[in-house]
């Protein structure tokens, strides 16, 4: 999905976040992750946060020695930080940079997304390489998000620019529309229920069913759900004492 979009951790310290930020590139659908120069890498460790499913993924990633090895190649780097003011202007959201990567790739370009240490992140001479910086906006007394986190984070809106239509959720299969007969079958149930309970009046109940007969006929009732009113009925006349 997220072709020629890359993670970039720049000394990621601890191995399990390594593996947790494999998965989240997996989820949204990122490829290519890339570490420079890791400290105290363990890949077992990282890969039982990984899961299964992101093994692969993370057997795939390269490691470099440097910052500039890593970023050979790419078109566009964002570097990710919490800090700002100061030498680090024009910082973008991560909807904005995701808006600007997409752009990139649109044109035949390569973007990488950098997240520095967990415990300082990227210095201002790291930050001058990147082409463009990016932020998450988060509450004041909480401004350090943990390094999986934030790559789902950014990630997760880039893979909402790079989609071709809108998401939209899948709901349950829409089961089929009841037919006359059905539609018939419920009118004699819910006339002998009502009946049941004193609702319509005996002398004339079909003219006292034209209500309900217009209100059933703006909805668009489905077999289940001609089911579970025909269900009601029933249980409605069972406690009447009519379960005939």
């Amino acid at each position: 999905m997220l072709k020629n979009v890359a993670v970039v951790l720049f000394r990621p310290r601890y191995p399990e976040n390594v593996g947790s930020v494999a998965r989240a590139c997996l989820n949204m659908g990122c490829a290519e992750l890339l570490l420079v120069d890791p400290v105290d890498f363990d890949p077992d460790r990282a890969r039982t946060l990984a899961t299964v499913h992101a093994g692969p993924l993370l057997e795939r990633a390269r490691i470099v020695e440097d910052l500039a090895s890593a970023l050979s190649g790419f078109s566009a780097v964002f570097g990710t930080t919490a800090r700002t003011g100061g030498w680090r202007k024009g910082v973008a959201t991560p909807d904005q940079a995701a808006a600007a990567a997409r752009d990139q790739v649109g044109r035949g370009g390569r973007v990488a997304f950098v997240f520095g240490p967990e415990d300082r992140g990227l210095t201002n001479e790291q930050t001058r390489v990147c082409t463009g910086l990016v932020t998450i906006p988060t509450a004041d007394r909480a401004r350090s998000l943990n390094l999986a986190q934030a790559v789902v984070i950014v990630l997760y809106e880039c893979f909402r620019r790079f989609l071709d239509e809108p998401f939209t959720a899948p709901g349950p299969p829409l089961e089929r529309p009841v037919t006359h007969e059905e539609s018939e079958e419920l009118m004699e149930g819910l006339r002998q229920t009502l009946l049941a309970i004193d609702f319509l009046r005996s002398d004339n109940p079909d003219y006292w069913m034209l209500p309900v007969r217009r209100f059933l006929a703006r909805v668009d009732l489905r077999r289940n759900e001609f089911n579970l009113l025909m269900g009601v009925c029933r249980q409605v006349r069972w406690m009447s004492g009519d379960s005939d």
